[in-house]
């Protein structure tokens, strides 16, 4: 039986998507070598951790790829259940880094629950619109759980707080009911009913929020405190020319005028060393995992698979459009990492995760679930 099981997913294993496989490897690579440009030409403290990670998390990949999509399905419930009480966990003794409490300490590893909730949230909107019909999706029941789903998600992670995460968990979940089929009048009024909780919203922000905020307008006010970050990297991306200053010659990022450059701000480490040619070597693998990720939505059968792709992608897209923006100065500072490429061990495994559900969905493309089911026939 054990034999049979192993042999089945060594077979579905030829059917990986292997362009998306092979861009993974390439970014991944890529990033360990400006981590090892950040450490100042050393493989400790930064590629030594993060390797490892990345083969853990690609091992996982290629586990999560090959079990039968039934099997997620099933289980998507589950995983939402599992990232709540993660993320209630943290809240009431997580370990405080940073000035947030988000991580929870298991001795050999720090785990950011919100990082799984991102994921967990697309198999359980997934799961959850497969079996409703574009007509059902309009009833209230079929509007507000939803809500709801993605709320519990959200304020937990808001409180930790941060406020990044929060709003790419409430942006994923909104792409994927709409989707899903709701009607555009819908997204028109959450749109309005958001523009008119802002001051609301504002009340609530913790000071070093509103600063950042603040600061993104104005980043000249508080040029050696708050906005230090943002005019550094500024300057860095600002004095590259289309080559770059060369491997480890960047002035601002190896002189230590760029705080945290292995983590949010490695795309200004990047762009100052290789200059507009790495930038766009990058961000041309980015695009071309985009585009796969798009077509695999396209080209599944079930509505479950579909939204799955469709959310993934999306998760990458957004990870990668906040993080350039924001080291570039067109967003605030939220604390969002580059995928793959910043270091961080929940976060390379956690996305690694989203890839083997992006290549699930395309190696069980013709897996039709039209009918609401997976292996144990249970339905919401």
């Amino acid at each position: 039986m054990v034999l049979n099981g192993l042999n089945n997913m060594l077979k579905k294993s030829t059917r990986m998507h292997w362009g998306i496989i092979l861009l993974l490897c390439f970014i991944c690579i890529f990033g360990f070598v400006l981590l090892y440009g950040a450490a100042g030409g050393s493989f400790y403290p930064y590629v030594v951790k993060q390797v490892p990670r990345f083969i853990i998390g690609v091992f996982m990949m290629w586990f999560i790829a090959v079990v039968d999509i039934r099997h997620w399905y099933d289980y998507a419930y589950l995983f939402y259940a599992l990232a709540f009480g993660l993320l209630v966990a943290v809240y009431f003794n997580g370990h405080v880094g940073m000035g947030a409490q988000r991580w929870i300490d298991l001795k050999f590893f720090a785990l950011q629950p919100s990082e799984l909730a991102k994921v967990f949230l697309v198999l359980t909107l997934a799961r959850f619109y497969n079996p409703r019909s574009i007509v059902a999706v309009h009833s209230f029941k079929n509007i507000i759980t939803p809500i709801l789903l993605i709320a519990g998600l959200f304020g937990l992670v808001v409180i930790q707080p941060d406020l990044g995460t929060s709003l790419v968990i409430g942006f994923v979940g909104v792409v994927i009911m709409f989707c899903s089929g709701l009607s555009k009048k819908f997204f028109i009024w959450l749109g309005g009913l958001g523009v008119l909780s802002l001051p609301i919203a504002w009340s609530f922000l913790h000071e070093y929020q509103k600063k950042r905020l603040l600061v993104f307008l104005n980043p000249e006010e508080d040029p050696l405190g708050a906005g230090y970050h943002i005019m550094q990297s500024k300057i860095a991306i600002g004095s590259s020319d289309f080559w770059g200053k060369g491997f480890m010659q960047g002035t601002q990022s190896h002189l230590e005028f760029l705080p945290e450059k292995h983590t949010d701000f490695i795309f200004t480490l990047l762009t100052e060393d290789f200059g507009m040619f790495g930038a766009g070597c990058l961000l041309l693998a980015y695009a071309l995992i985009i585009m796969f990720g798009l077509r695999i939505s396209m080209n599944a059968q079930s509505i479950f698979a579909k939204h799955v792709a469709l959310g993934i992608t999306f998760l990458l897209f957004l990870h990668v459009i906040i993080n350039i923006s924001m080291v570039m100065g067109l967003m605030p500072v939220v604390g969002i990492p580059l995928p793959f490429v910043s270091y961080g061990g929940t976060s390379m495994m956690t996305m690694l995760i989203a890839m083997g559900f992006l290549l699930n969905a395309h190696v069980h493309r013709d897996v039709s679930l039209t009918s609401g089911q997976g292996l144990s026939g249970s339905r919401f």
